[in-house]
């Protein structure tokens, strides 16, 4: 019996190709490959005793935690990208300031919405890093980023130019040269969850919870030649605590952008 975080198989009737991922999946996260046999995922579960199970399917790769599923898909960004062809103003560029060939640094990468936005605009002369400190979303992400079958060869373009890597943002910024990024970016979790949001129900469980703090900003300020981004619930005592005092959003828009610039801070 393994007492693993999780553990790697393939659908029922997995084929070669379906092996090969589930093998490739198994090597960088490091949690052991099972036969799925005839077993459901949630006896999967049960039998090895972990959180949950990453599947390797025909069209997805996915975490299974017992209840919800989480895998990559560009969320709500190709809405967002339709807008702003379309000459709509996405708050998030605004606040960012946000222009092509800018670089950006996301610090919470998550589902990696607001990074395709991020590429879309900085575009191919750009560049968008995310981080993200959960191993499995981290793989899950940059596979669903390479490989996610988009209809648009532009949104396919964009996202492949987006970087992945599995790290501790605070350990990263700390690391990193002063002035590396033109933007530095955080979507942290919320301290009220929206619970009605179910999309974001998997990846409260696999994500960091953790807020932020003023040495994490710090660092951020040290890092970015432009400003520092914090993307909050609109009314958050966060942004006081963080000593943020500019906000940026929508007029009746639930989430809101608190803004450092580099020049002032």
């Amino acid at each position: 019996m393994f007492l693993n975080h999780c553990v790697i198989t393939t659908s029922h009737k997995g084929g070669t190709n379906q092996l090969l991922l589930a093998e490739r999946f198994c090597k960088e996260l490091g949690y052991p490959l099972v036969p799925r046999e005839k077993l459901s995922l949630p006896a999967l579960i049960d039998k090895y005793q972990v959180a949950g199970v990453i599947v390797a399917a025909p069209d997805k790769v996915f975490y299974y935690t017992g209840e919800e599923e989480f895998f990559f898909h560009p969320n709500m960004a190709a809405v967002r990208i339709k807008d702003i062809r379309s000459g709509k103003t996405d708050q998030m560029v605004k606040a960012m300031d946000l222009r092509p060939g800018d670089s950006v640094l996301d610090c919470t990468l998550g589902f990696g919405a607001d990074a395709i936005v991020s590429a879309f605009v900085t575009g191919t002369s750009g560049t968008v890093l995310g981080l993200e400190v959960s191993p499995v979303i981290a793989a899950l992400v940059r596979y669903g980023i390479k490989n996610y079958n988009f209809k648009s060869k532009l949104l396919s373009s964009t996202m492949r130019n987006i970087t992945v890597i599995n790290a501790s943002h605070y350990e990263y910024l700390l690391q990193t040269a002063a002035n590396s990024f033109d933007i530095v970016y955080f979507d942290p979790m919320f301290r009220q969850p929206k619970y009605k949001s179910s999309n974001m129900t998997p990846l409260r469980k696999l994500a960091d919870l953790s807020p932020l703090n003023r040495d994490v900003l710090v660092e951020a300020l040290r890092v970015a030649r432009k400003r520092v981004v914090v993307k909050e619930r609109r009314g958050s005592s966060e942004f006081a605590r963080l000593g943020i005092d500019r906000i940026e959003g929508g007029k009746y828009a639930p989430v809101v952008y608190g803004v450092k610039n580099k020049d002032n801070d």
